[in-house]
């Protein structure tokens, strides 16, 4: 594969088992509150050794092995949180130097010398983000601003451990960005054309893949979508 040339460094790197936590009245399990590991880790199919998901359906798997989120957003919570806010906050695994949502693709890949991953969908924040930030609102900010992070699939499995750089060495051919694919479903909801676009690309994961064909079904049946469509 040629080398496009762009890298990011894993500058932080957080794992987590499930553990019971106070939403309301209510007692949920959760794995968003990770903690920083400077350990090396193996990295499989289903993802980190050492982490883990409460809510099997919507986390983990194959097409969400890796959670990763970038740093440069970090930032932006901070003013909007009125406070500071620490890598890990939205419960990745990866937190990564340089890029955004503009600068990765559905279906890119990225490697270092042992791993090799592949973008698979944008994150999709459910209220367990608003549990670890201690700010319900954050769940829709996240989704209207674009900052949502990302999730890799695993290609090549291998060890890997913050500080670790990852090369971007094959650009997907249809060039749909995180942030165009977050547009598409959450604020362009009616998008078609850009519904249609998504579907095409292959390396799309399953769950977004599902969504987004039921949503075009409706559309072009005729009926209006409404906010949860």
């Amino acid at each position: 594969m040629p080398v496009v040339g762009n890298e990011t460094k894993i500058i932080s790197l957080q794992v987590g088992r499930p553990a019971p936590v106070m939403h309301g009245s209510k007692q949920v399990e959760t794995a968003i509150f990770k903690r920083v590991s400077t350990e090396k880790h193996w990295l499989g199919v289903d993802g980190l050794e050492g982490d883990g998901q409460a809510d099997t359906v919507h986390h983990g798997g194959p097409d969400k092995a890796v959670c990763a989120y970038f740093e440069a957003r970090y930032p932006y919570w901070k003013e909007w949180l009125g406070r500071d806010v620490e890598n890990g906050s939205f419960g990745e695994n990866f937190t990564l130097s340089g890029w955004t949502e503009e600068d990765l693709c559905i279906g890119d890949i990225v490697q270092n010398g042992q791993i090799t991953l592949q973008v698979s969908q944008p994150r999709v924040p459910c209220f367990k983000l608003g549990i670890r930030n201690e700010e319900p609102r954050i769940v829709a900010e996240s989704q209207q601003t674009g900052y949502t992070g990302f999730y890799f699939r695993v290609l090549q499995e291998g060890e890997v451990q913050a500080g670790d750089r990852l090369a971007l060495v094959e650009r997907h051919p249809a060039g749909i960005s995180i942030a165009e694919a977050n547009r598409i479903m959450h604020v362009d909801k009616n998008d078609r054309a850009g519904i249609e676009a998504l579907l095409a690309v292959g390396e799309l994961a399953a769950a977004w893949r599902d969504t987004l064909e039921a949503r075009l079904e409706r559309l072009t049946g005729g009926g209006k979508l409404g906010s949860n469509g």
